[in-house]
């Protein structure tokens, strides 16, 4: 049944099914199909008439071509099936090989899968030694002559040191180019002597760090890489690759584990310079540490740091391989390095849609075994890998694979069998590769790469290894993983195994390998003699005095300007038809701008964002359901009632210099937000802004608020301008729709790392935004916005023409009303955002010239020097009441109370107004809200009786 042989897998499971029911009766298939069979059976019955006697494969007696089950000889119904049944079994290794194969340097066995035995199959070996090759499908390797010679090929390809998982991907275009890059060994090659050597050398070089500083800095942290020291050659292969498909830009982000090797080999940071950290010189550790000159510098520890290398020399650079810093929260980087992946492939300077090109930068990501399925920003990282606002052209993920997370063993720390398990859920090719085997990892990282740069895709590699030490060297890994540790102490390092390999096989001569490791030794001794001297102290120390920069007032825009660009914003092709209603709201805006007003904060944004576009400055705007706004209010992104078609105003002004992008994101916070992060650090030039669906989500990212957005720049010196538009105000939406958590972004704000803001009115928010773009290289820092809800489209916040086109951003905005009679003001109360137009709104009717309505709208930095400018307006007030909407432990009032003190008389009283402190930031019923806000907003309101001699009293 030679016919058959070209089928395997599940379309040789579809022609038994066939060919049973042919047999039982020849009219069940088509015409076509019977004839086929008919053919065949022909075929068989001449095949079986010419062989010998005695073979025992199939008997010689020849059967009539036209038959039905009862008369059709047994041997054409058994060989059909032990082909077929051969042809499964290959199928079955190439699925499931993995789960045989001699993945772990310790020598246990492997998983095991019946799927793996012959016998599954109802074959022996002397079936498969009688079958063709052909029956394997696929590639057969060279030389063999049977289906068993075949079958071990496989295995070898399969289940070997090195392993596949390919049927997760759907696409049948990228099996079939995985499948043959693995059957045509297309990626392996053993290397030449030289090339040998150098990979020696360059183990010699990750082992004998490792131990020298084990040996010189005992009990000193650094998260060893010993176990997979593979991991430095492989991205050396991978960076070789990149300059060969002439990527600019490689980034990486990793963990601490291994990353001082990785620094120091990959990025080409000093011996010197990490071994004085290790000595405790006066830099260590991102020095200054006492921040001396007032900049915000705390750096961080050294297995946190990155580093930026550049491959080639002058002005013929290759290739630039950025890591990027990362804290202790393990995969928490893996978004960032999307991001500024992202920004690095895209240009930005032309009007409309940014320009991408994905083969520009290569992103790179290390992850450990344990955090791979644990940590759930791994999975919202992969989430974004064909998303259109978050695509890079594939990852290159690499587990470091330890077998161990701290002292917790896999069994305890996931569900699946392989660490790498989620990565199918996300149709994405692995590789599993023993870490013991050079050149397996070595062909890993080449089919990798390749198949980034053919499809543009993800890809995992399993680097299964071990963990020489403890956690960190500090710890004794032997009190929870005894007999572990018992094969890991006699256990000889990859080095030693390849030297070994290297001998044996002529490469080497005796004694060469020792001679390496002296080498590296004498190398590493001559940079702790430099460290100790102080050759590495003084690169942070050349940091001198400077003068802290100030916001720039950007340039105004003339009303003549804003109304060219509202006029444009309000336009479409004649060809695209939005939706009726929505014209018809959005037509609104065109009046807007008369002597009336009613410029509500969507409008002013558009507004203010056609202005930044047209002096130059890119802008990127991303968050959950931001096309259009979670209120309504945006509207950014057009849809045609005739077809699938989009219009995006903002991307064809006229005037616009630079690109637009608006995306709405996917269900996610810290996935999201850690992209934009990292697109912010790595495109310095443009507007970045993320906007929660509701602020009070947005402590979902947490970690990427503390650790990044709030800490960076202290830390790591990364510069990020990014800005986040945090929905925040009392409307009786309960607990979680309420408070964007004002409260911890203050908590968060010192030396001088971040803005604060919460803008009562569109105006505000116009010039705020202008303010940022125009500050992005001179100041950069980020912004957080507490946006408003039920004030978007609020007479009391909206703004006249005027407003946009005269003044600035003001940190604090004071009383008109309360100007014209200041010497009568008693009770200065001071509030910021939706609370102050509500106390706005009941001054109006009430008429209490005994109180003036102050309203800080920056609040960090704290704007002392104007609110003392505010405060001697009125010299008889009495009274400083903070008025917030948020519980007294919530809110700005423990930030605020403090600097108030300092900058008030004692004479004075300061109090607050507020709800009472609470567990839950706001209340889950209606009239209870509504009866909270009223005691607010009256008690607030209203004065203290006045003793007889004028004295105010409570």
């Amino acid at each position: 049944m030679q016919n058959l042989e070209k089928f395997y897998g599940p379309n040789a499971g579809y022609v038994q099914e066939l060919y049973e029911r042919y047999q039982q009766d020849p009219a069940s298939v088509d015409a076509v199909t019977r004839a086929t069979f008919d053919s065949w059976a022909a075929e068989d019955a001449g095949a079986v008439a010419a062989s010998p006697r005695g073979t025992g494969v199939v008997p010689t007696s020849p059967a009539p071509v036209e038959a039905h089950e009862e008369d059709t000889p047994a041997y054409s119904r058994t060989q059909v099936m032990k082909i077929v049944a051969a042809s499964t079994y290959a199928h079955a290794i190439r699925e499931k090989g993995h789960l045989g194969a001699h993945l772990d340097p310790l020598g246990s066995e492997p998983i095991g899968d019946p799927a793996l035995l012959p016998e599954t199959y109802g074959l022996s070996q002397e079936d498969l030694a009688q079958l063709s090759p052909r029956v394997v499908g696929g590639h057969s390797a060279e030389g063999v002559e049977n289906a068993l010679e075949a079958i071990a090929a496989l295995k070898q390809m399969y289940s070997g040191t090195i392993s596949y998982e390919f049927d997760q991907v759907k696409s049948p275009d990228e099996r079939r180019w995985l499948r043959d890059a693995v059957g045509l060994n297309l990626y392996h090659r053993d290397p030449r002597t030289a090339e040998a050597r150098r990979l020696l050398q360059r183990l010699t070089q990750v082992e004998v760090f490792e131990r020298y500083i084990h040996q010189n800095y005992t009990g000193q942290k650094r998260f060893s890489i010993e176990g997979i020291d593979m991991l430095v050659p492989m991205l050396d292969e991978i960076i070789s690759g990149a300059i060969d498909s002439e990527t600019k830009e490689v980034v990486i982000g990793m963990a601490h584990r291994g990353r001082l090797n990785v620094l120091a080999h990959t990025l080409g940071k000093p011996y010197g310079a990490i071994l004085a950290e290790f000595a405790h010189s006066k830099h260590e550790e991102g020095v200054p540490l006492t921040d001396s000159f007032g900049f915000g510098w705390t750096g961080d520890v050294k297995y946190h740091l990155g580093a930026e290398h550049l491959f080639g020399e002058g002005a013929s650079v290759d290739l630039k391989v950025l890591l990027s810093p990362n804290p202790s929260h393990l995969e928490f980087v893996n978004p960032v390095i999307g991001g500024m992946a992202r920004a690095a492939q895209e240009i930005r300077t032309v009007a409309g849609a940014p320009l991408q090109d994905v083969d520009k930068t290569l992103p790179i990501l290390i992850h450990g075994d344990a955090a791979f399925p644990g940590e759930g920003v791994v999975a919202e990282t992969m989430n974004l890998w064909h998303l259109r606002g978050y695509w890079v052209g594939g990852t290159i993920h690499i587990i470091a694979n330890n077998q161990l997370g701290f002292t917790t063993d896999p069994e305890d720390s996931r569900s699946t069998p392989f660490a790498s398990d989620l990565a199918k859920g996300f149709s994405i090719p692995i590789i599993h590769v023993n870490a013991d085997d050079p050149y397996a990892c070595l062909t890993a990282v080449r089919i990798a790469h390749a198949y980034r740069d053919q499809f543009h895709k993800d890809v995992v590699i399993d680097l299964v290894g071990y963990r020489r030490w403890g956690h960190n060297e500090g710890d004794e890994p032997a009190f929870t993983q005894p007999q572990m540790y018992d094969i890991i102490r006699t256990h000889p390092t990859v080095r030693e195994l390849y030297a070994r390999m290297l001998e044996q096989h002529k490469q080497i001569e005796p004694g060469e390998a020792e001679t390496l490791v002296n080498d590296a030794f004498a190398v590493l001794e001559q940079a702790k003699r430099e460290a100790d001297e102080g050759v590495y102290t003084t690169q942070e120390q050349k940091i001198s005095k400077r003068v802290r920069p100030t916001l720039e007032v950007p340039p105004t825009v003339s009303a003549e300007q804003i109304q060219a660009y509202n006029d444009e914003l309000l336009s479409w092709p004649k060809s695209f038809t939005p939706n009726p209603k929505l014209a018809r709201i959005l037509q609104r805006r065109a009046n807007a701008l008369g002597p009336d007003g009613g410029i509500d904060w969507g409008q002013a944004e558009a507004l203010a964002f056609a202005s930044i576009l047209a002096e130059g400055t890119p802008i990127r705007l991303t968050g959950q359901d931001v096309e259009r706004g979670t209120f309504s209010h945006r509207n950014a992104v057009l849809h045609s009632t005739d077809s699938n078609e989009t219009y995006i105003p903002l991307q064809h002004l006229v005037d616009s210099q630079a690109s637009f992008s608006i995306y709405n994101s996917p269900l996610s916070e810290v996935g999201a937000l850690g992209f934009e992060y990292g697109y912010s650090v790595h495109a310095p030039d443009t507007l970045v802004l993320w906007e929660a669906q509701f602020g009070d989500f947005s402590n979902v990212a947490q970690v990427i608020i503390d650790q990044f957005i709030a800490s960076g720049r202290a830390k790591w010196k990364q510069n990020s301008s990014i800005v986040m538009l945090l929905p925040h105000g009392y409307e009786g939406q309960g607990p979680e729709h309420s408070s964007a958590r004002l409260e911890r972004y203050l908590q968060l704000a010192a030396q001088d790392n971040w803005r604060v803001a919460n803008c009562s009115t569109a105006a505000q928010y116009y010039h705020l935004l202008r303010l940022q773009a125009y500050n992005l290289k001179n100041y950069p820092r980020p912004l957080i916005i507490m946006t408003p809800k039920a004030l978007l489209r609020n007479a009391q916040s909206a703004s006249k023409l005027e407003d946009l086109a005269g003044g600035t951003f003001q940190s604090v905005l004071d009383d008109q009303r309360a100007q014209q009679h200041p010497n009568d003001v008693r009770r200065v109360i001071l509030c910021t955002g939706k609370i102050a137009i509500d106390l706005l709104a009941y001054d109006k009717h009430a008429h209490n010239e005994d109180i003036a309505i102050v309203r800080v709208e920056m609040l960090y930095p704290f704007p002392g020097e104007e609110i003392k400018k505010v405060l001697a307006n009125y010299p008889h007030a009495r009274e400083i009441i903070w008025v917030q909407e948020e519980p007294r432990n919530m809110g700005a009032w423990s930030y605020i109370s403090p600097r108030l003190s300092d900058i008030v008389d004692n004479t004075v009283t300061i109090d607050v107004i507020s709800r009472p402190e609470r567990s839950s930031p706001a209340a889950g019923f209606w009239d209870l809200y509504i009866a909270e806000q009223e005691k607010i907003i009256t008690e607030a309101s209203t004065l203290p009786l006045k003793q007889p001699g004028g004295n105010y009293v409570r």
